[in-house]
This record gives C-alpha cells, structure tokens and sequence, in this order.
C-alpha cells in the first residue's frame, strides 16, 4: 500500500538520509509505488529545459513536508517517517565477496589499489 499517496502532485521538500547525511530534496511529488517515492523537478538552465527525476526508498525518507505553490496560501503538512521496523530493516551487501576495482580499493583505503608510477627522465 502506498503510504505517501496523500501527497500526489503536489509540490514537497523531502529530507532523506544518504550515509550518515540527510540530504533536501524538492520537486513536485509524482509518484509512490509502495516501497519508494519519486519526485520531479522542471528548470532552466543556461537557456536549456533541464528535467530531473529521482526515487527515494521508504527506509531513506526522513522527513516530507507540503510546500505552497508560489503566491498560493494554503497549510503546510509535515510528515515525519516512523521508525524502522525489523520488515524495513536494509539488507546489508556482502562486499568481501565482490572483487573490487584498483580505484575502489584506493577509495576504500587499501594500498593494493595505488597503482605505482613511474616517473623515468626521458634520455635523448
């Protein structure tokens, strides 16, 4: 069941967790499958129309609040997401299974991932 149908095109500012950040989000709210929700936000840049949709998944939500059309006044409505339950726990991934690339390694801090470079003078 959808849990944020309520909020169907209607314009919002999200608060998600990404990491140990919580990140904004806003957009236009159009579309809830049961498990995520997808936002939509249409503008201009440099003369070009850029159009940019995103999913959030239900663990990630944090906070969604109802934002007023510009000019329009009308109440604002906040939700807050409830806690995890053990359903919604997130499925932890197995990375010591999969071989990571050099520059995943470095990224993650192991030295086997520094490719070494050498910096020979050129002899004419």
């Amino acid at each position: 069941m959808a849990r944020y149908s309520a909020f169907l095109g209607r314009r919002v500012e999200v608060q998600y967790r990404a990491g140990d950040i919580l990140l904004p989000a806003s957009g236009i709210f159009v579309a809830d499958s049961g498990r995520s929700i997808f936002l939509e936000q249409n503008f201009e840049q440099r003369g070009q129309h850029k159009h940019f949709r995103w999913e959030i998944p239900y663990q990630y939500l944090v906070r969604i609040d109802e934002k007023p059309d510009s000019g329009a006044s009308a109440n604002t409505t906040t939700v807050t997401a409830a806690p995890k339950t053990a359903r919604e726990a997130p499925v932890e991934s197995n990375t010591a299974d999969k071989p990571l690339s050099a520059a995943a390694t470095a990224s993650a801090g192991g030295a086997s991932g520094i490719l070494p470079l050498s910096h020979r003078p050129n002899t004419a």
